[in-house]
C-alpha cells in the first residue's frame, strides 16, 4: 500500500552550492533536505513514502528534480529524472542509476542513483527480506492485519498528501541517521512504517519509525521547504509572533495560548429599536399600538386612532447585564395590538420574532429603516397582516455603532426590498413544524437535591434512582417538556416535541434540556444547544434543518452530589462543561406546511405527542473505543494545591468517572437482543490481538497519588523523572469516526490556512519582503487541501447508522470545498503586490468557513476531561474534545493531538475561573494522549519520546499490545538552556501609579528562573541572559532536537507587599543544539523575536527574547560556547544578551517638542502645581523645563530639547520611549502624575522628504482652472503628471453657478427642467444649503457602496495620488470619480453636486460638507505637527472593575517627537531660515496664551437615549470651556428625541488654559436635576494650531450677502498671502484677472463678484478662493484645508462606557481676538413651519358598495358619508352629512373640510404641537409626513357606523385624479399603473376623481367606491384675505346637492319615501299592470254589454 523511493546520491554535478531534491507522484511533492556547499556529488540519502490507495498504474510517472537552492531568489533548475513505473509495478523493486536531462529535454552530464520499492494493495509482498520489518511478527499475521486494516483505507482513491505538507506524523520521510554518523540503518527504520503504523518498534532500536525528516537549518528557509509547492519565495514562512504558532515539530501539538473561559461572563448590551410606522394593517377601522418585547420586558408606542397606516417614531431601549449566551438567544418580538387600552388588552393583529443573535450578525449589528413583516401566530393560514418600519441595533460593550445619517427620509418606501430579514432569507416565508423527536438519555448523574429522598434512602435503604428526568425544549420564545420518568437514569421517552414557525425562522439556536422534575424546584442536568444553521443548508442545492437519530453529549457540573452545586450555571449551558453529564438521542425534522389544506390546525401552540421508537443500532454499532494517555511532566501546580498530595484523573463519558464507579464498565457490551450475544463475543475476542487480554483490561483512570515538589515560590511540579505514569480506559460507543475524520480533515486545511495567513499577516506588519508570494503558497496549499478532501471524504458513506444530515452535510461540504478550492486558484492568480491586503481579507472568509464546516453537529465520542484532585478534592480541569485524539491510518483524518505530547494547562471550573483567578496556571502538563478502536491499538505508543521500558500490571506481563501503567525512560540527555530576556513592551499597568515593577519568570521542564525587576515602567529591558543548567530530558536525543519541550514565560509585577502581581503569560520553543552540530550561522546564534503576551483572552504586551537549548555532550560544558561574565558591575552578577544576539546599535538622536500639559486631575488629593516632564528611551532621556504655575499657564517655556541616545537597526526592535510627568513638591520631593508610553517611535522616524517626487522648482507652471468653459470629463486627457510642462486642470465651476450669479436678482435662472425652476434666493437659507449638502452625503455614500470603493481604500488611494501632485482634485472632486457613470447632461454638474442622480436634478444651491463623523478622524485627529498623549495612571482594569482608558487618564501631554540618525541630513540644516534652536522642528507658532472667541454652532441630535419614563426626553444643550458654563435650559425642546436646536452660543476663551470644550445635552425635568443624557468634548487648541486650519471653515463659493455670505473675518486672499508666508512659498501673484499664481501652479477663476443690488466689482476672491481648495496640490507645504462643515459627533456618558447615547450635529468657528472681529453669527434657527389652509370640497361619490338591505323590499342601499383628516390630527377629522339610501352608490355632497395646518417644507413634514396626555406640562412636537385620508361610511343609526374603504394621499406625492369616474382605477392606488404623481404644494388646486379601498376576506385590496373631490391649498395669508365656510356655510356657500328624494327617511314622510320606494323600482311593472288591468275591463265591458247590444241589434230596437 505504499510506494517508497530512496535517492541515494546526485553526481557529476557542475560548480560548488546549495542543492535540493523535489520528488513528485501523483501531483504530490516532497522536498529533500538541503545539503549545503556541495560540490560534484550530492550525498542525499533521503527515502520518500507516499501511502497509495489504489494500485499503481503501469504508466504512472515519478518525477525527481534537481535545484541550486537560493534563499533570496526563486530555485535554478539543474535537471529533472522522469521514469514510467511499469517495472516497478512488475517487480516491486527497481535500483536505477540514470542522467538527467534540462529544461530542453537536452541529456546533460549529471547522474542520480535511487532506489524504488511497492508494495501493492493485494496484500502481495514484494522481494522484501525479513529483516525490514521491525518486530517478529510472521507474515501471514502481517496479511490478516492488512486485510483487517483494508476496511478503513480509502478505497479508489490515490491517498496522497497535499504537496509540501510536511506530515504531521510523517512516516518513511524521515532522514535516516545515515549522512550523520554513518550507521547505514536504512533497511529498518526507513521500512518500518509499511504497515501503516500497525506495528511497534521494539525498545532496543531507538531509531524510530517516526523520525522526523531532519531539516539542517531550521531558519526561514527551510521552512520554505516544509511549507513549499515550489521552492520560490512564495512558501516561505516566517518564525510567527510566537515561535509556537509554526508547529515544526511532529510529536508535539500546540498548547493554547489563551487561558480564561470568554463565555458565560455577564456583558453590557443595549438593545435600541425605533419604532417608526406601520402599514397596511389587516382589519377595519382599528387604532393600533405596537408592543416591542425584548426577552420580558415589555414597551407600548401610543396608540393611533382609526387607521391602518399609524406613524409612531419612538424609540425604546432595553438595557441588560448578561452573558453573551443568554444575550443572543432572547427574543425581540414586535407585535401589533387593536384597540388596547387600560381596561383591556386588545387583540393581536399580528406580530414578528427574531433572536437577538440575529441583529447582532448584521453588519454594523444593526437592521436600519427596514419593513418587518407581521404574522397571525394564532391563524396560520391567513398570510400577511401588515409591516412595521422599525431600526433594531444590538450594541455590546465596546461596539461603535455607525447610524446611517438621519436626514429628512423623503425617499420612496419601497417596502418589499427593505424587509427586515437577513441576507439571503426569502420574503416569503412559509410556516413550518419543527418536529423534535426525544428518544432516551443515558449516563445521568446520580443526584437529588431533596432532603427527603437521601434521608429516605438512609432509613428504608430503598435504592431507587434518584432522578426524575425530562427534557424541555425552547425555541423561538417557546417552550415544550416531554412527559417525565420517574426514577430512572436511563429514561425512555420517545416522544416528540412540535413548535410551528416561520421558515426560515430568525432564531438561530434550538435549546434542549434534560431537568430533574422535582417538587421545590426542577433543576436543569444538562443543556444542549442546536445550532440551525450548522444542520441546513439554505443553498438552491440545500436541505432543510435534520438531525440524527443521533446522540448529543451533554457537559456540566462536576457529578459529586452536593446540595448547592456551585457550578449549576454550567447545566444551564452557560460556560464551558467541566465534566460529562449525560447523553440524550435525539432528532429534528422539519415539514413545510401547506396552508391552503383546510385539515390544518391553525394555532402555533407547542404540541407533544408519541414518537415512533428507533432502534438501538440506528446511531451506529457500538464499538470498543481504547484510550491511552501518558503524564510526561506536572510542573507550575499552583502552590495553594502544594502541600497535598496530587493525583490526576482522566475521563471519557462516564468512563472513568470514580464518582460513577464506571472504571470497570457494568455493561462490557452494549445491551442487545439476546440471540446477538455470543456472536458479539466472538468477534470481539477475534478482534484483540491475543485474545486473551479481552476480558481482563480493567481500565486504569487515574495516576497514582505524589506530593508535589517545590519549584519556585508561586509553584511545584511532581518529581516524575525516568518513570511516567500511565492511564487506560475501555469505553463503548457508537461507531461514526466517520463524522470526526471529516471534522478532522477540514480542521487540517483550516489550521494550515490560519498558519499561513498569520504568517503572511506577521510579514505585512514587519514589512518583509513578498507577503504576496507567501499568500500564493497558502492559496495553493488550500486548493490542494480541498481537493484532497473530496478523494478522502467519499468513503464508506453507506453504512446504515449515517443519518441524513451526515449525508447531506458531506454533500454540502464536498459542494463549499470544491469551490473553495477552485476560488482560492483564481485567487492565488490575482495576488499581486498591492492587493494582498485585499485578498487576506478574503482568505479570512475561506477560513470562517472552514471553521463553521468542520463543526459537526452530531456527536458520537464526548470530549475527554483531565482532571487534577488534591486531597480527593477536583481542583481544576482541561478538557480535549475527542476528535483531537482519534487515530486514524490516514495522515489527514489523524486528531491533530492524536499520538502527540500535548501541553496542556489546567484551569478553574466555571465561575471561578473568570478575571484573575482563571489567568494564573493551576497546572501544566505534558500529556500524550491516544484514543482509537480497541482493535487498532497495536500503535498506541507511537507517538511518545523513545527510549523507554514499560511496566505492565502482572496479568498482562507478556502481552505485546496489553498498556503499560508507566514508562521508565532508559536515555536521557542533558542540556543548557540560555534565556536571553532582551525587553518587553506595552505590558499592563498594575500598580495604582499606572505602572509596573515587572519581572519575568522562565520555566522550563522543573525549573524556574527570574529576571531583576525593573522599578516603574511598563517597557521593561532587562537585557539579561538566564542559564538553566543541568536539564535532564528524556528521550532519543535527535527527537529532542526537533521536539523540544515548551517554555513558559511568565510577567509579574513585584509589590513590596503581598505577592507578585500576575501580568501575562507567553509560550516559547527554544532552538536546539546537539552536541555534535557546530555553533555558526545559519542557525546560531539565534534571533531576537516578539512573542505576543496573553493576559487571559487579551493581548498584554509583547516579549522580544530568543531562547536556545545546548546539548552538553560527553567532554561536559567545556564544548559549549563560552558565556561571557557580568560585564555590569553596577547591575550584580547579571549576565547580558551576548553580542551576537542583541540587536546592532546606531546613535540615533529623540528631537522632543515641549507644548503643555492639560487637564492633570489631582495626585493623592492636592493639585498639581509645578510639574514637569521627562522623556526616556533606551536608558537615555531629557527633562522639560518645569511650569511654575500650571494654573495660569500650563505650557512650557523651552519648547524643542534634545538627546542622543543608541537605538537598533531595525525599527521594529526601537525600544519604547516613556514620558512620565512629575509634580514638584516643596522640599524636593517628587510624586508621578502619571505616564504614557510611545510603543512604536516609527511614525516619529524623520523620513527624508521623496526626492524622486518632480522637483518642484522648475519652470514650468501648473494651471488650475475655475472656468466653466471646459465641461470636466475632460479631466483625465489634461492631467500632464510632468512637472516640467503645463498641466492644466479645469475644475468646474458649473455654468448655473456663474448664470445665477448673474441673474441672482433678476430671477431668471437657467434651470434645464421644466418643473424645478431655480430657487429663489429669497427663499434659500441656511437650512436649504444643508438638506441639500445631506442629499449629496447620502449620494455618496450609495455611490460608495454601489462601487464597492472602501473608505480605507479610498483613503490609501489618495495618499498614492499624493505624490502625482496635482492630480488630488477638492475633497469633491474625489466623488467625481466615482460619478462619472451618473453624468448626464452636458458639462457636469455643480461641485458638490455630481453625485445627484440623474434622474432627479436639484435646483443648484450652494452646499457645505456634512461629515458622517467627528472632523477629528477626518483630518488625523489634528496632529499634524502637535500630538497628544494620554497620561495614564491606576491599574488596568480588568473585565469586572472595568477601568477603562478614559477612567484611568489623568491629564494630557502635548508636544511631538522626531527621531533621525544622528548626522543630520544637510538639506534640512541648510534651508532657508533654519533656526537650529528649533532643530525639526521649524516654523511652529508661539505657544504664549491667546484669548480666542469661540462660536458654536449647535444644528440639531439624533437617536437620542430616553431619559424618562415615557421613553422621551426633553433635551437642551449645556456648553462648557474653562469657566464658562452655559445652560440653555429655558429652551428645552419637550418629547423629543430628535430635537433640532439650531443655536449658536459665543465663549471667548484663552488658550492654553481653556481649550477642552464640552457640549452636552440634558434632559430637562420639572422636579429633581436635570440628567445627563451624553457629552461630547473637543480639542480646541489643536484644531486652533493644525496646519488644516480648522478655525473656520472654507466656504465653497464666495459672496458677500444671501445665505452663503463669507464667515470669516479675513477674506480669501488675504488667507492665501499668509499661508504662503508662512510656508515660505513663492507668491500669490495675482493678475491678469481671473488668475493667481502660487509657487508653480496657476489658479484661474471668475473675476467678479456682485452686491445686494446686483451692482458687479471685480474682485480677487474667487481665484483666491480656488487656490485655497487646492492648498493640498502645493508642492512641499500643500495639505488639506478644512472647508464649510458640519460634523456629526457621538454623544457618550460615563455611566455607559463605550455606548453611543445618541449624536449631535454641530461645528465651531474660532477666531483670535487680536484680529478684526467676526461679523453677526449665522442665523441656523430652526424654520419656523409655515402655515398653511388645505380646502377639500368632496363634490360626489360613485358605485359606492352597497351595505343594508332595504326593511321592507330587502333591496340594497348605502347611507353615504364621507370623513377626511390630515394624518396625525385625527381628532380633528370631519365627516360630510349623509346621503340616506344611495341605491346606486352614488352619493352627492358639495361639502368642503378646511384643515388648517403647519407645514416644514424642507423636511416635507406637517409640524403638530400638541400635549400628550391631560397630565403633561407642556406641548409636544410631532413632526408628520403630509397625508390626507378620505374614508368613506355606512351610517347606522343603531348600530356602529360601517367602514366602506379608504384612500390616503401623500400631498407631496400623489396620483393626479381622473377626470371622469369611469376612468378612475382601483390601480391608480395601488400604484400598479405609471401616474403622474402631483404635489399639491406646486400645483395649488387639484380636482379630479380617486379610488377607495378596502381589503377583503382573503386579503386583498378591492374597490370599494370613488370619490369626486378638489384639493385647494393656501398659505394663511392668502387663506384670511379670502376665508370659505365650512360645509356648506358662508362665506362662499356651495349650493345644496342634488339629491333624489329617497334620501329622506321613510318614517319621516312615509308616502314620499312609498312613492319613491315603489314608483322607481315597480314603474315599468305597474304601467304594464294598469294597462291589463284598463284591457281586461275594457273585456269585462264588452262582454258585459255584448247581449245587450246583441239583443238590440237582432230586435232592431
Amino acid at each position: 500500500m505504499a510506494l517508497l523511493v530512496h535517492l541515494k546520491t546526485v553526481s557529476e554535478l557542475r560548480g560548488r552550492g546549495d542543492r535540493i531534491a523535489k520528488v513528485t507522484f501523483r501531483g504530490q511533492s516532497f522536498y529533500s533536505r538541503v545539503l549545503e556547499n556541495c560540490e560534484d556529488v550530492a550525498d542525499f540519502d533521503e527515502t520518500f513514502r507516499w501511502p497509495v490507495a489504489s494500485n499503481i498504474d503501469r504508466t504512472e510517472m515519478l518525477e525527481i528534480q534537481i535545484f541550486n537552492y537560493s534563499k533570496v531568489f526563486s530555485n535554478k533548475l539543474i535537471g529533472t529524472f522522469r521514469m514510467v513505473l511499469q517495472k516497478v509495478v512488475e517487480e516491486n523493486h527497481v535500483e536505477v542509476t540514470e542522467t538527467l536531462i534540462d529544461d530542453n529535454n537536452a541529456i546533460i552530464k549529471t547522474s542520480l542513483c535511487v532506489e524504488v520499492r511497492y508494495q501493492a494493495t493485494d496484500g502481495k509482498v514484494g522481494s522484501w527480506d525479513d529483516g525490514d520489518f521491525l518486530g517478529d511478527e510472521s507474515l501471514q499475521e502481517e496479511e490478516k492485519d492488512s486485510q483487517e486494516t483494508d476496511g478503513l483505507l480509502p478505497g479508489s482513491r490515490p491517498s496522497s498528501r497535499p504537496p509540501g505538507e510536511r506530515s504531521f506524523r510523517s512516516k518513511g520521510r524521515e532522514k535516516t541517521k545515515g549522512g550523520r554518523d554513518g550507521e547505514h540503518k536504512a533497511g529498518r527504520s526507513v521500512f518500518s512504517a509499511m504497515k501503516l503504523g500497525k506495528n511497534r518498534p521494539h525498545k532496543e532500536d531507538p531509531q524510530r519509525q517516526d523520525e522526523p525528516a531532519v531539516l539542517e537549518m531550521e531558519d526561514l528557509d527551510d521552512l520554505a521547504i516544509r511549507l513549499g509547492d515550489g521552492l520560490d519565495p512564495d512558501s516561505v514562512s516566517l518564525a510567527s509572533v510566537t515561535a509556537l504558532t509554526t508547529n515544526v515539530s511532529n510529536k508535539r501539538s500546540k498548547p493554547d495560548i489563551k487561558m480564561e473561559p470568554s463565555a458565560g461572563r455577564p456583558m453590557d448590551y443595549q438593545v435600541s429599536i425605533t419604532v417608526i410606522e406601520a402599514r397596511q394593517l389587516v382589519g377595519l377601522n382599528m387604532d393600533p399600538v405596537v408592543c416591542v418585547e425584548v426577552g420580558d420586558d415589555k414597551k407600548y408606542t401610543s396608540m393611533k386612532e382609526s387607521t391602518n397606516c399609524p406613524y409612531y417614531n419612538e424609540y425604546f431601549v432595553f438595557d441588560f447585564h448578561v452573558s453573551p449566551d443568554i444575550m443572543f438567544d432572547k427574543i425581540i418580538k414586535i407585535s401589533v395590538i387593536h384597540s388596547k387600552n387600560l381596561l383591556r388588552s386588545g387583540t393581536l393583529v399580528g406580530s414578528f420574532k427574531m433572536d437577538v443573535g440575529t441583529v447582532y450578525a448584521q453588519p454594523e449589528h444593526q437592521f436600519y429603516h427596514k419593513w418587518a413583516i407581521l404574522s397571525d401566530p394564532d391563524d396560520i393560514s391567513a398570510g400577511l397582516k401588515g409591516y412595521v418600519k422599525c431600526d433594531v441595533a444590538v450594541v455590546g460593550k465596546g461596539d461603535n455603532i455607525k447610524t446611517p445619517h438621519k436626514a429628512n427620509e423623503t425617499e420612496e418606501d419601497d417596502i418589499e426590498g427593505n424587509l427586515l430579514l437577513p441576507e439571503g432569507v426569502p420574503a416569503e416565508r412559509q410556516w413550518a413544524r419543527f418536529y423534535v423527536k426525544i428518544y432516551r438519555a443515558e449516563g445521568l448523574p446520580r443526584m437529588n437535591t431533596s432532603l427527603m429522598a437521601n434521608v429516605k434512602k438512609a432509613f428504608i435503604g430503598e435504592n431507587k434512582d434518584l432522578v426524575d428526568p425530562y427534557v424541555q425544549v425552547f425555541f423561538a420564545g417557546q417552550k415544550g417538556k416531554t412527559s417525565v420518568q420517574k426514577s430512572s437514569y436511563e429514561p425512555l421517552w420517545n416522544e416528540q416535541v412540535i413548535f410551528t414557525d416561520l421558515f426560515p425562522p430568525l432564531c438561530k439556536r434550538m435549546k434542549v434540556q434534560i431537568r430533574d422534575s422535582d417538587k421545590v424546584n426542577d433543576v436543569a442536568i444538562g443543556t444542549h444547544f442546536i445550532d440551525l444553521r450548522k444542520i441546513s443548508n439554505d443553498g438552491d442545492r440545500g436541505f432543510l434543518p435534520t438531525l440524527g437519530p443521533a446522540w448529543v453529549n451533554m457537559y456540566g457540573s462536576t457529578r459529586n452530589y452536593t446540595l448547592l452545586d456551585e457550578h449549576q450555571d454550567l447545566n444551564e449551558g452557560l460556560g464551558e462543561g467541566v465534566s460529562f453529564r449525560a447523553r440524550l438521542m435525539l432528532a429534528l425534522a422539519v415539514e413545510i406546511l401547506d396552508t391552503s389544506n383546510p385539515e390544518l390546525t391553525s394555532s402555533t401552540e407547542v404540541q407533544v405527542e408519541q414518537a415512533t421508537p428507533v432502534s438501538e443500532s440506528c446511531t451506529g454499532k457500538m464499538e470498543e473505543f481504547f484510550l491511552f494517555g501518558a503524564f510526561l511532566e506536572a510542573s507550575m501546580i499552583d502552590r495553594k494545591n502544594g502541600d497535598k498530595s496530587v493525583t490526576f484523573e482522566v475521563t471519557i463519558g462516564n468512563y472513568g468517572n470514580e464518582v460513577d464507579g464506571l472504571s470497570r464498565p457494568q455493561r462490557p457490551r452494549p445491551r442487545k437482543e439476546p440471540g446477538d450475544e455470543e456472536e458479539v463475543d466472538l468477534i470481539q475476542n477475534s478482534s484483540d490481538d491475543e485474545g486473551d487480554d479481552g476480558g481482563d483490561l480493567a481500565s486504569v483512570s487515574s495516576t497514582p497519588p505524589m506530593r508535589p515538589q517545590i519549584t519556585d515560590r508561586n509553584y511545584f511540579h511532581l518529581p516524575y523523572l525516568e518513570r511516567k505514569p500511565c492511564i487506560y480506559i475501555k469505553s463503548w460507543w457508537p461507531d461514526q469516526r466517520r463524522r470526526l475524520y471529516n471534522a478532522n480533515i477540514v480542521d487540517h486545511i483550516a489550521d494550515k490556512l490560519e498558519e499561513g495567513l498569520n504568517d503572511v499577516q506577521e510579514m505585512i506588519k514587519t514589512e518583509k519582503s513578498y507577503p504576496e508570494r507567501r499568500l500564493r503558497g497558502v492559496l495553493e496549499e488550500l486548493s490542494c487541501g480541498c481537493h484532497r478532501f473530496l478523494s478522502l471524504a467519499d468513503k464508506d458513506q453507506g453504512h446504515s447508522s449515517c443519518t441524513r444530515l451526515d449525508r447531506e452535510r458531506l454533500k454540502s461540504c464536498m459542494r463549499e470545498l470544491e469551490s473553495m478550492g477552485q476560488q482560492a486558484r483564481s485567487l492565488r492568480a490575482q495576488v499581486k503586490r498591492h492587493t494582498v491586503r485585499d485578498k487576506l481579507r478574503l482568505c479570512q472568509n475561506f477560513l470562517q468557513k472552514l471553521r463553521f464546516l468542520a463543526d459537526e453537529p452530531q456527536h458520537s465520542i464526548p470530549d475527554v476531561f483531565v482532571w487534577m484532585m488534591s486531597n480527593n478534592k477536583r481542583v481544576a480541569y482541561a478538557r480535549v474534545p475527542s476528535k483531537d485524539l482519534l487515530f486514524s491510518i490516514v495522515e489527514e483524518e489523524l486528531g491533530k493531538d492524536c499520538a502527540k505530547v500535548k501541553t496542556l494547562f489546567l484551569k478553574l471550573p466555571g465561575k471561578r475561573g473568570f478575571g484573575s483567578a482563571g489567568w494564573t496556571v493551576q497546572a501544566k502538563l505534558e500529556l500524550y494522549l491516544w484514543l482509537g478502536l480497541s482493535k487498532q491499538r497495536k500503535d498506541f505508543l507511537c507517538g511518545l519520546p523513545c527510549g523507554f521500558e514499560e511496566v505492565k500490571v502482572a496479568q498482562g506481563l507478556g502481552l505485546h499490545s496489553f498498556p503499560p501503567i508507566s514508562l521508565v525512560y532508559t536515555k536521557k540527555q542533558a542540556f543548557q538552556l540560555r534565556a536571553h530576556m532582551y525587553q518587553a513592551r506595552s505590558l499592563f499597568a498594575a500598580d495604582s501609579s499606572g505602572l509596573s515593577d515587572p519581572f519575568a519568570r522562565v520555566f522550563f521542564i522543573n525549573q524556574s528562573q527570574c529576571t531583576e525587576v525593573l522599578n516603574e515602567t511598563l517597557c521593561p529591558t532587562w537585557d539579561q541572559m538566564l542559564v538553566f543548567d543541568n536539564l535532564e530530558l528524556y528521550g532519543e536525543a535527535q527527537e529532542l532536537r526537533d521536539d523540544p519541550p515548551i517554555i513558559v514565560i511568565e510577567i509579574y509585577d513585584q509589590d513590596s507587599m503581598g505577592k507578585a502581581d500576575f501580568m501575562g503569560r507567553t509560550f516559547a520553543k527554544p532552538l536546539v543544539k546537539m552536541a555534535d552540530e557546530a555553533y555558526c550561522p545559519p542557525r546560531f546564534p539565534p534571533q531576537l523575536e516578539y512573542y505576543q503576551i496573553y493576559r487571559g483572552n487579551a493581548t498584554a504586551g509583547d516579549l522580544l527574547a530568543a531562547f536556545e537549548l545546548l546539548q552538553i555532550g560527553p567532554a561536559g560544558k567545556a564544548d559549549l560556547p563560552p558565556i561571557n561574565g557580568p560585564v555590569d558591575v553596577d547591575r550584580g552578577p547579571i549576565m547580558p544578551v551576548p553580542v551576537g544576539i542583541r540587536p546592532v546599535l546606531s546613535k540615533y538622536r529623540v528631537e522632543v517638542l515641549f507644548w503643555g500639559l492639560r487637564d492633570l486631575k489631582r495626585v493623592n488629593l492636592a493639585q498639581v502645581d509645578r510639574p514637569r516632564v521627562d522623556i526616556e528611551c533606551a536608558g537615555k532621556g531629557v527633562q522639560s523645563s518645569l511650569i511654575h504655575n500650571y494654573k495660569k499657564n500650563p505650557n512650557f517655556n523651552t519648547l524643542v530639547k534634545w538627546f542622543e541616545v543608541d537605538l537598533p537597526e531595525n525599527e521594529l526592535l526601537h525600544p519604547p520611549l516613556n514620558i512620565r510627568v512629575v509634580d514638584c513638591r516643596a522640599f524636593g520631593r517628587y510624586t508621578l502624575v502619571g505616564s504614557h508610553a510611545v510603543s512604536s517611535l516609527r511614525r516619529f522616524i524623520y523620513r527624508r522628504p521623496d526626492g524622486s517626487a518632480p522637483s518642484w522648482n522648475s519652470t514650468g507652471e501648473v494651471v488650475v482652472s475655475m472656468e466653466p468653459e471646459v465641461p470636466i470629463k475632460k479631466l483625465e486627457t489634461m492631467v500632464k503628471l510632468d512637472a516640467t510642462s503645463d498641466a492644466i486642470i479645469k475644475v468646474d465651476v458649473a455654468e448655473e453657478e456663474k448664470e445665477k450669479k448673474k441673474k441672482k436678482k433678476k430671477k431668471k435662472g437657467t434651470a434645464e427642467e421644466p418643473e424645478e425652476e431655480e430657487p429663489d434666493q429669497s427663499m434659500l437659507d441656511w437650512w436649504s444649503k444643508y438638506f441639500a449638502s445631506i442629499d449629496t452625503m447620502k449620494e455618496q455614500l450609495r455611490q460608495q457602496e454601489v462601487s464597492g470603493i472602501d473608505v480605507e481604500d479610498k483613503e490609501e488611494m489618495d495618499s498614492s495620488e499624493g505624490l502625482k501632485g496635482p492630480m488630488k482634485g477638492k475633497e469633491k472632486a474625489r466623488a467625481a470619480k466615482e460619478e462619472k457613470k451618473k453624468r448626464t447632461q452636458g458639462p457636469g454638474p455643480g461641485p458638490g453636486q455630481g453625485s445627484e442622480a440623474p434622474e432627479k436634478k436639484k435646483p443648484k444651491i450652494d452646499e457645505l460638507k456634512v461629515y458622517p463623523k467627528e472632523l477629528e478622524s477626518e483630518f488625523d485627529n489634528f496632529e499634524d505637527w502637535l500630538h497628544t498623549f494620554n497620561l495614564l495612571r491606576g491599574k488596568t482594569g480588568d473585565d469586572e472593575d472595568g477601568s477603562t482608558e478614559e477612567e484611568r487618564t489623568v491629564g494630557r501631554f502635548k508636544g511631538s517627537l522626531c527621531v533621525y540618525k544622528v548626522p543630520l541630513p544637510e538639506d534640512v540644516s541648510r534651508e532657508a531660515g533654519y533656526d537650529p534652536t528649533y532643530g525639526m522642528f521649524q516654523g511652529i507658532p508661539s505657544n504664549d496664551p491667546i484669548n480666542v472667541l469661540v462660536r458654536i454652532y449647535v444644528v440639531r441630535a439624533t437617536d437620542l437615549h430616553p431619559a424618562d419614563i415615557n421613553g422621551k426626553a426633553d433635551p437642551y444643550i449645556a456648553i462648557r470651556l474653562g469657566k464658562t458654563d452655559i445652560r440653555d435650559k429655558e429652551n428645552y425642546i419637550s418629547k423629543q428625541l430628535n430635537p433640532v436646536f439650531g443655536k449658536s452660543f459665543d465663549i471667548e476663551a484663552s488658550f492654553p488654559m481653556e481649550s477642552m470644550l464640552t457640549v452636552a445635552v440634558y434632559d430637562w425635568d420639572l422636579v429633581g436635576t436635570d440628567d445627563l443624557i451624553g457629552e461630547t468634548k473637543i480639542d480646541l487648541e489643536n484644531r486652533f494650531y493644525s496646519k488644516h486650519r480648522a478655525t473656520c471653515g472654507i466656504a465653497h463659493t464666495y459672496s458677500i450677502h444671501g445665505y452663503n455670505i463669507w464667515r470669516d473675518p479675513m477674506k480669501p486672499s488675504q488667507i492665501l498671502t499668509r499661508l504662503c508666508k508662512e510656508g515660505k512659498v513663492d507668491g500669490p501673484h495675482f493678475g491678469p484677472p481671473g488668475r493667481v499664481k502660487v509657487a508653480n501652479h496657476v489658479f484661474t477663476g471668475p473675476s467678479e463678484v456682485e452686491d445686494e443690488n446686483g451692482q458687479r466689482k471685480p474682485t480677487d476672491e474667487h481665484v483666491a478662493l480656488s487656490a485655497l481648495r487646492h492648498w493640498e496640490d502645493i508642492p512641499r507645504v500643500g495639505c488639506r484645508l478644512v472647508p464649510e462643515h458640519v460634523e456629526t459627533r457621538p454623544l457618550l456618558n460615563p455611566d455607559k462606557p463605550g455606548i453611543e447615547q445618541g449624536r449631535l450635529e454641530l461645528w465651531v468657528d474660532m477666531f483670535p481676538m487680536d484680529m478684526p472681529a467676526p461679523g453677526t453669527p449665522l442665523d441656523i434657527s430652526p424654520r419656523k413651519p409655515k402655515k398653511y389652509e388645505l380646502r377639500v370640497i368632496v363634490w360626489n361619490t360613485d358605485e359606492v358598495v352597497l351595505e343594508d338591505d332595504d326593511f321592507f323590499t330587502g333591496e340594497k342601499s348605502s347611507d353615504i358619508f364621507v370623513r377626511g383628516w390630515l394624518k396625525g390630527q385625527q381628532e380633528d377629522k370631519q365627516d360630510t352629512d349623509v346621503h340616506y339610501h344611495s341605491l346606486t352608490g352614488e352619493g352627492n355632497f358639495n361639502w368642503r373640510y378646511l384643515f388648517p395646518f403647519d407645514y416644514l417644507a424642507a423636511e416635507e413634514k406637517i409640524v403638530i404641537s400638541k400635549k400628550e396626555s391631560m397630565f403633561s406640562w407642556d406641548e409636544t412636537e410631532y413632526k408628520i409626513p403630509a397625508r390626507l385620508t378620505l374614508q368613506i361610511w355606512d351610517a347606522d343609526h343603531f348600530s356602529a357606523d360601517d367602514f366602506l374603504g379608504a384612500i390616503e394621499l401623500d400631498l407631496n406625492r400623489f396620483p393626479r385624479g381622473a377626470k371622469t369616474a369611469k376612468q378612475c382605477t382601483m390601480e391608480m392606488a395601488t400604484g400598479e399603473v405609471d401616474v403622474p404623481l402631483v404635489s399639491i404644494f406646486k400645483q395649488k388646486r387639484v380636482k379630479g376623481w380617486w379610488p377607495l379601498l378596502a381589503r377583503n376576506e382573503n386579503d386583498e385590496f378591492e374597490l370599494t367606491g370613488k370619490v369626486e373631490a378638489e384639493l385647494h391649498l393656501l398659505t394663511a395669508e392668502e387663506a384670511e384675505k379670502n376665508p370659505v365656510g365650512l360645509a356648506r356655510n358662508e362665506p362662499d356657500p356651495l349650493e345644496k346637492p342634488n339629491r333624489p328624494d329617497t334620501a329622506f327617511v321613510w318614517f319621516l314622510n312615509p308616502l314620499k319615501s312609498i312613492k319613491y320606494l315603489i314608483c322607481t323600482r315597480y314603474k315599468w311593472l305597474i304601467i304594464k299592470i294598469v294597462l291589463a288591468l284598463l284591457g281586461l275591463l275594457l273585456l269585462a265591458l264588452f262582454l258585459y254589454s255584448l247581449p245587450g247590444y246583441m239583443v238590440k241589434k237582432l230586435l232592431g230596437a
